[in-house]
């Protein structure tokens, strides 16, 4: 009974520290990327680009220090040692739980740029959130449904080229783009409807991930291979929150980029294609590995950096 007090307690005083600053935030980001688009490009524009990117930051901070005040909470990382702030980066990482961006803002945070993903045109109504996507400069495509590329098959390959619009703007400053290739959540089920071939893992997609490399082209600097491991089971966003998590694994390394997988349109050339897809599984093979490793081991030691 007490227990269960305490997390309530922890999870409502986190809850609300978190949404404090992220409609605080959001609407400084919101007011800087108004006054960014009225300025010509330059230095001007590119010195609210770092604040805004600071902001985002400063965002991460906050919710690092709500996990770091857990000290029951232990934290397995793992990241090389040559990430840099100002690089360019891939990254790609098995999806577990809706607190996986958490985790990964919780060890990457200040050591790579800000963690930005391609969103869902209809996102950009979450309240604040959504300003705060845009502020960033965050990709919002549209997706096509089903129907309306049987009925206007020119669409297939519209979608390639709103990502490579989107992404202009980001393709000259530090960023991170972030990928789930697994597409949605892992769970057993998922697995066994799937028939996949990973004990740990759900079948890698190359679509999102072939239009990050198509978008960037050679912008990119390498790629980023994150696995994220919970050994009680992948957690929810309140059990993260109010302290209820005992234990996260990320394990995180550097991987080149073959120059052959750079802006290609990979629907039109079905060689790329095969070969991003052997990129994918040689990593999802190794990731798979990685994982059975960890369920065996269980975390052992804890990072509070």
């Amino acid at each position: 009974m007490v227990s269960k007090l305490r997390h309530a307690l922890q999870g409502t005083a986190a809850l609300m520290f978190i949404s404090l600053s992220t409609i605080i935030l959001s609407l400084m980001m919101g007011l800087l990327a108004v006054v960014k688009r009225v300025l010509p490009q330059g230095g001007a524009a590119n010195a609210i680009n770092r604040g805004l990117s600071f902001l985002g930051e400063l965002w991460g901070s906050g919710n690092h220090f709500v996990l770091q005040f857990y000290r029951g909470m232990a934290w397995d990382i793992h990241l090389p040692e040559n990430l840099n702030h100002d690089g360019r980066y891939l990254v790609l990482c098995n999806h577990q739980s809706w607190v996986d961006i958490m985790a990964m803002q919780y060890a990457l945070n200040w050591r790579v740029p800000f963690l930005r993903f391609m969103l869902k045109q209809e996102l950009i109504w979450v309240p604040f959130l959504g300003l705060a996507w845009w502020s960033l400069d965050f990709p919002f495509l549209r997706r096509y449904s089903r129907q309306e590329l049987l009925d206007n098959p020119a669409l297939r390959d519209k979608d390639l080229e709103n990502a490579a619009q989107a992404c202009e703007k980001l393709k000259h400053i530090p960023v991170c783009m972030v990928s789930f290739p697994e597409g949605t959540r892992f769970t057993p089920a998922k697995q066994a409807q799937q028939q996949s071939p990973y004990r740990h893992l759900l079948k890698p997609r190359y679509g999102g991930i072939g239009q990050v490399l198509y978008s960037f082209g050679n912008a990119l600097d390498t790629a980023i291979d994150i696995t994220l491991h919970y050994p009680a089971g992948p957690p929810t966003f309140w059990a993260l929150i109010s302290g209820q998590v005992k234990a996260v694994s990320l394990q995180a390394s550097l991987r080149p980029i073959d120059p052959a997988l750079r802006g290609v349109d990979f629907r039109q050339d079905p060689a790329s294609q095969r070969e991003l897809k052997h990129w994918l599984d040689i990593i999802w093979a190794e990731k798979d590995r990685r994982l059975e490793a960890a369920a065996n081991s269980g975390v052992t030691a804890a990072s509070r950096e």
